[in-house]
């Protein structure tokens, strides 16, 4: 049974995480996105009680 031998599997399991931590995260991140968010104003919001007329 070829299922139970691990050492082709294992080398496959390896090669494959080393792909995915190594190569693959840099070309992720290397990435640029057109529209960077910028902040408008970074004064606090002023809030107000309300007034219910009913109370």
């Amino acid at each position: 049974m070829p299922q139970l031998n691990p050492s082709p599997w294992f080398a496959i399991l390896i090669f494959s995480w080393m792909i995915f931590l190594i190569i693959v995260p840099p070309k992720i991140l290397a990435h640029s996105f057109p529209k960077e968010p910028t902040p408008l104003n970074a004064q606090k919001a002023k809030t107000a009680s309300w007034n219910w007329p009913w109370q």
